[in-house]
């Protein structure tokens, strides 16, 4: 089962991208699919910070791919950027730019691909 979403741009895709999450979820439900409790609230923030990402660091669209994978669930975005991701050095003073370390904490995995316009974000989020 996979959700895929193409985003435009604009600020209004990362509240849409958590609600694409939210049905994705639901639709997991009408599966028989039991996630953990904590595990839509994990998905919205995951999404929320990679859709984020992209809208801040890269010109153009952006496409949002939901796919349930035995134990868990592959997020993968997609935009135009051609800079990675990276960490920024630990600073208890820096106030934002803390969502890779958010991402990473929460998902199993966290890996960035090149593609034929940008690159792709894979995030894989246990179910449990």
């Amino acid at each position: 089962m996979s959700t895929v979403v193409e985003f435009r741009g604009g600020s209004a895709m990362i509240p849409a991208s958590r609600d694409v999450v939210h049905g994705f979820v639901a639709r997991l439900a009408a599966q028989g699919v039991e996630p953990a409790d904590t595990f839509l609230d994990a998905a919205r923030l995951v999404v929320s910070e990679l859709v984020t990402n992209a809208l801040r660091h890269a010109p153009g669209p952006c496409r949002l791919e939901l796919t349930l994978a035995e134990d868990g669930v592959e997020i993968a975005v997609s935009d135009t950027g051609e800079g990675y991701p990276t960490f920024l050095p630990r600073d208890p003073l820096r106030v934002g730019r803390h969502g890779l370390e958010i991402v990473t904490r929460l998902c199993d995995e966290v890996i960035t691909k090149p593609n034929a316009t940008g690159k792709t974000v894979h995030a894989r989020l246990p179910l449990r």
